[in-house]
């Protein structure tokens, strides 16, 4: 009778053994699993998020030079119209974050900043130009960055760089998505994200 309650408890034993062991390994293979998940959809927004817009400048551009003593004056001038393609980047490969498997944590420790590029598509017209005063390499780069200076004001002053923001912010809430999916946390700096409304507001 005795050998039979030690071998049921023995029995008990290695079966209570084998069943925490079991346990345990499902909830690391889990764990494993849901981190791999996380850092692959990491890699999948690690991509340029690009918002489009398009601009247009005219001016008149004018350049004067003084000629034998500043007896006399040669000038040269055209209509400048430019047409700018301007967009809007977030390289995400920079996207900075931290997985806090203890705590199932995703830290989102920082965003890049946005990149403006702006193309533009430079005509000439009603050019008038001097034989002693004639336009060059100097003159076209100085409108050039005229122009440049003046889309970028336009930016500024558009809403072309929180659309991007708001763009960047709804593919970062498929992070969000997936975290609280898994049943883990999702935190930008020291804020708990607890929404997608809460995400997308953050700046």
């Amino acid at each position: 009778m005795n050998r039979f309650v030690f071998g049921f408890m023995v029995a008990v034993l290695v079966f209570a053994g084998f069943w925490l062991w079991s346990n345990k390994r499902e909830s690391k293979d889990e764990m494993l699993e849901s981190t791999a998940l996380i850092q692959q959809q990491i890699e999948q927004v690690g991509k340029l998020i690009v918002t489009e817009g398009y601009f247009s400048q005219v001016f008149t551009y004018k350049s004067s030079q003084n000629l034998f003593m500043n007896l006399m004056t040669s000038d040269k001038k055209a209509l400048v119209v430019a047409n700018a393609k301007v967009t809007v980047e977030y390289d995400l490969r920079q996207l900075q974050t931290e997985i806090d498997q203890e705590n199932k944590t995703v830290i989102l420790k920082r965003i890049p900043e946005p990149v403006i590029n702006i193309y533009p598509d430079i005509e000439y017209y009603d050019v008038t130009q001097d034989y002693f005063n004639k336009f060059g390499a100097a003159d076209y780069n100085k409108i050039k960055s005229t122009i440049n200076a003046r889309i970028r004001e336009k930016v500024d002053k558009s809403n072309l760089l929180e659309n991007s923001q708001e763009r960047l912010m709804s593919e970062l809430a498929n992070i969000f998505v997936l975290t609280k999916s898994l049943g883990w946390t999702l935190q930008y700096n020291e804020i708990l994200v607890e929404s997608e409304e809460q995400l997308k507001s953050l700046k």
